[in-house]
């Protein structure tokens, strides 16, 4: 079986370990990904990324000249990914920028033109309910209508296009896996040390954006109502609103238990998720984001979730969008947005260290079961084949 996958999504090397581990699943499988040459990912990188080709037995990554550099539904390819399918004639493509993308697009009309017959895919994280004006409901319902089967990042995603009418297989998984070899559990005492965190003291931890939508607020006014409980609130990562939840902690008095970290190595955040006692994703949706096709936001899967999960990091997340399929019952999980339910779940952690152990076995049994790249990599060709 001959495999294509095509989006921007990996000219970051680490984001293709999936696939290059599919692709040794099986020796009779050839997987290519096709990537941008060029292009700007925006927020923490803000650099234009010049994409290099590399390859790993019959897994390779392959760049092709783009057309929009910036922007995942405009991206499309030139005259070379023409030729690269004469000569591969992949049995499936996959293309991850979502069923509004002119690149699916060009690459259903490719396969006609070629007489390819190959099987078309598509990956969408999208799971808010949206209506398309002409031409994108045109593009969305020609890439529909051309579809064998899709991958859904979340369940909510799912039930949209069920309900807009799409009735072959669908499979629900995450894009990206976790790398057990990486997030793992081991121990942190030094990081510990280093960040003046004494062993008493139990680390409730974050990691991401400083935005509005992802509760930092709530995590804030949740940690104050803990009492007299000894503990520290690391948050890892940057953003707007930097400056305005630090001077909330100030407010809130968490100055001599708040950590902040601006900027850690990728290859380091799993020492400091180890460091942590807990891991929350406090996410709130919102609808104040607008684009043309669609208004909104809730969380659409939650991956550092996984990645404490893999540490055998307890977590805790609200209940926004996939967040509470993704931890099941190997976690705790609170209304988005209700500071007095995360303080509960939070208490209960500290209160009782043997629970908070438990549930982070249970976590580690859940995230190596299901969502390892490995694991990822063989409910992927188990979808391929049934298609």
């Amino acid at each position: 079986m001959k495999i294509l996958i095509v989006s921007h999504s990996y000219i970051i090397k680490l984001n293709c370990e999936k696939f290059r581990l599919l692709a040794q699943l099986d020796p009779s499988l050839e997987v290519t990904i096709v990537v941008p040459k060029r292009w700007r990912p925006g927020g923490v990188i803000r650099d234009t990324i010049e994409s290099k080709g590399w390859q790993d037995g019959n897994f390779r990554v392959v760049p092709i000249a783009n057309f929009s550099e910036n922007n995942q539904g405009a991206l499309c390819f030139g005259w070379e990914l023409v030729e690269l399918l004469r000569s591969f004639k992949p049995d499936i493509i996959q293309v991850e920028q979502g069923s509004k993308s002119l690149a699916y697009a060009q690459l259903i009309t490719l396969n006609k033109l070629l007489g390819l017959k190959a099987k078309m895919l598509f990956f969408t994280w999208w799971n808010l309910p949206y209506s398309l004006k002409f031409p994108f409901s045109w593009l969305e319902q020609y890439n529909l209508n051309n579809t064998n089967g899709i991958v859904v990042g979340n369940s909510a995603g799912y039930e949209i296009l069920r309900e807009k009418g799409y009735d072959r297989p669908m499979e629900i998984m995450p894009q990206l896996g976790v790398d057990e070899t990486l997030f793992k559990p081991q121990d942190a005492t030094e990081i510990r040390m280093r960040l003046g965190i004494q062993n008493h003291e139990f680390v409730i931890g974050f990691v991401g954006r400083f935005v509005p939508e992802k509760g930092l607020h709530t995590l804030l006014k949740a940690t104050a109502a803990l009492g007299d409980r000894s503990f520290k609130l690391l948050l890892l990562g940057r953003g707007e609103l930097k400056n305005e939840l630090l001077k909330t902690a100030q407010e809130l008095g968490l100055d001599s238990q708040l950590i902040q970290l601006d900027s850690v190595k990728h290859d380091q955040v799993a020492q400091y998720i180890s460091a942590m006692n807990t891991l929350v994703l406090p996410s709130e949706t919102t609808y104040q984001f607008k684009t043309l096709t669609a208004t909104g936001w809730k969380e659409q899967f939650g991956h550092v979730l996984i990645e404490a999960m893999a540490a055998a990091i307890p977590v805790i997340g609200s209940d926004s969008g996939e967040i509470p399929n993704v931890i099941a019952d190997a976690g705790l999980v609170f209304p988005e947005g209700d500071a007095d339910a995360l303080c509960d779940r939070l208490s209960q952690l500290i209160d009782d260290r043997s629970f908070a152990e438990n549930l982070g076995r249970s976590g580690y049994q859940r995230c190596i079961s299901h969502y390892t790249n490995k694991a990822l990599a063989r409910d992927l060709l188990e979808f391929y084949r049934s298609l």
